[in-house]
């Protein structure tokens, strides 16, 4: 049974280790080590400080360089195009005011033709109107002088007719006088 010793020596070994390692303590707290630790702390600081100065760093700054650059082109260029966004707004606004002026003098013009159009038309049914009127006036006082002619003489045929029924000698200049005297009034 080898092993068995084998195996207890073994676990002394390992005791016997934790033991010293126990004594020693911490490493980076070892008095004796500091030296050691500080010198390559410097060396670790001057070589981050020199890969950090020479290389990280300058990339970085041209990149913000690079960056700011890019923002002030582009706020100038935003700048321009707002100076050109007004100016076009103001170009449009006066566009629309000048249209609206040329639709009024189309407007009043379109109008005006029509009014002039309007009153050709008027004056040309006024002289027809006044055409027929003063024909059918002339018609109308034909047709009054054939209607009093005809009155006259239905009037006359009538009192001549009522003179011989009543058994009376019918004048004729007496019965147109009388017709005469009461169809003035």
């Amino acid at each position: 049974m080898a092993t068995t010793t084998e195996t207890t020596a073994a676990v002394a070994n390992a005791a016997e280790a934790g033991h010293e390692a126990a004594k020693a303590g911490m490493p980076q707290l070892d008095f004796s080590t500091f030296p050691n630790q500080i010198f390559w702390l410097l060396v670790t600081l001057v070589v981050m400080y020199f890969v950090l100065s020479r290389i990280a760093l300058p990339r970085i700054g041209g990149v913000l360089a690079t960056r700011k650059g890019t923002i002030l082109n582009d706020l100038s260029a935003a700048e321009e195009l707002k100076a050109k966004a007004v100016a076009a707004e103001k170009a449009y606004n006066e566009a629309l005011v000048s249209a609206r002026a040329e639709a009024g003098k189309i407007v009043a013009a379109a109008k005006a033709d029509i009014q002039a159009d309007l009153n050709a038309a008027i004056a040309k049914a006024d002289a027809e109107i006044a055409a027929k009127s003063a024909e059918s006036e002339k018609r109308i006082g034909e047709i009054r002088a054939g209607a009093v002619e005809a009155v006259t003489e239905v009037a006359k045929d009538t009192a001549k007719e009522l003179v011989a029924v009543l058994g009376g000698k019918a004048d004729a200049k007496a019965i147109t006088a009388a017709v005469t005297a009461r169809l003035k009034g």
